[in-house]
């Protein structure tokens, strides 16, 4: 057996299925959301890059498996040495690891242009049904339901209906709007493409089936986190409250929606952010997972 497959297979099963059931179960995960949210997406980035050398270094003779990384070298830095060298059932491995990482790519291609096609769609609407108010920063549409979304992307705007301006205060729909523009900012729609597109293409896979729950709330609660920079939870949670009923069109971010309560829980229970001594470990932890692949999957000595 080639023992060369044996670090890959590792990874995608601990960053398929071990790691994220131990994120899922976090308590930490919450309290720092984009730290939690950089691992979910350091898990997708290694378990595809594991996912596609599996098939890689089982087409390869295990004495020569070890040179898959001079072969990825050939691709990324051309070298007449390194094509002469190169044999071509090496070729082949780099086109089985490229065909199996080209489902994950195509289906977050698919799913940021079905989602971009949808709020092109919203944002022609809103050019005829909604006003720009200057003051506000954001298109204003007359509804008597309260609700504030966003459309991120191309057609970036921040929602607001009258019905929200009526029942918010102005500090609570100022908190609102911030938690709005902390999705734009943060282009957190690709994030939600990302998820789904895992979704799709591994719905059976741990990672792709808790991600796809953990993602978007994760989301929410860090654009919550930004938010309150420069709102208070009271101001914060009482929008939340108010705007509960209120939708949104598919492929936009909305202040409320199913995970309102919750959230309104963590923003009113103190010290919701976190020790920032707790923060570093997490950040050195998530640093070396992103390197351990490259160490196992890419180094392994010749055998």
């Amino acid at each position: 057996m080639n023992h060369h497959v044996l670090p890959p297979l590792g990874l995608a099963l601990a960053t398929g299925a071990l790691v994220p059931w131990t994120l899922v179960r976090a308590r930490w995960a919450q309290q720092v959301p984009r730290l939690a949210l950089a691992a979910w997406t350091v898990c997708g980035a290694v378990f595809a890059l594991a996912a596609a050398l599996i098939p890689a270094q089982l087409l390869l003779p295990g004495r020569i498996s070890h040179r898959l990384v001079d072969m990825t070298l050939t691709l990324t830095l051309p070298s007449l040495d390194r094509l002469e060298h190169a044999a071509g059932l090496e070729y082949a491995a780099v086109a089985a690891a490229l065909a199996v990482l080209a489902l994950p790519v195509t289906g977050f291609l698919l799913e940021v242009l079905r989602a971009r096609r949808a709020r092109a769609r919203h944002a022609g609407v809103l050019r005829l049904a909604g006003r720009y108010d200057t003051g506000l920063g954001a298109t204003v549409l007359d509804d008597e339901r309260p609700a504030i979304y966003c459309l991120p992307g191309r057609s970036r705007r921040v929602v607001v209906s009258s019905g929200a301006v009526n029942a918010l205060s102005e500090a609570q729909l100022a908190a609102a709007l911030r938690h709005e523009r902390a999705h734009i900012s943060g282009r957190h729609h690709l994030l939600v493409a990302a998820a789904r597109a895992y979704a799709t293409v591994f719905s059976r896979l741990p990672l792709a089936r808790l991600g796809g729950e953990s993602v978007p709330l994760l989301l929410e609660m860090a654009a919550d986190d930004r938010a309150l920079r420069t709102s208070s939870p009271e101001e914060l949670a009482t929008a939340l409250y108010t705007l509960a009923v209120g939708r949104s069109p598919r492929g936009a971010f909305a202040a409320s929606g199913p995970s309102a309560a919750l959230r309104m829980h963590r923003i009113l229970t103190p010290n919701h952010a976190g020790h920032p001594a707790l923060r570093g470990v997490l950040a050195l932890t998530a640093t070396a997972a992103a390197i351990t692949p490259l160490v196992l999957a890419c180094c392994s000595v010749p055998g």
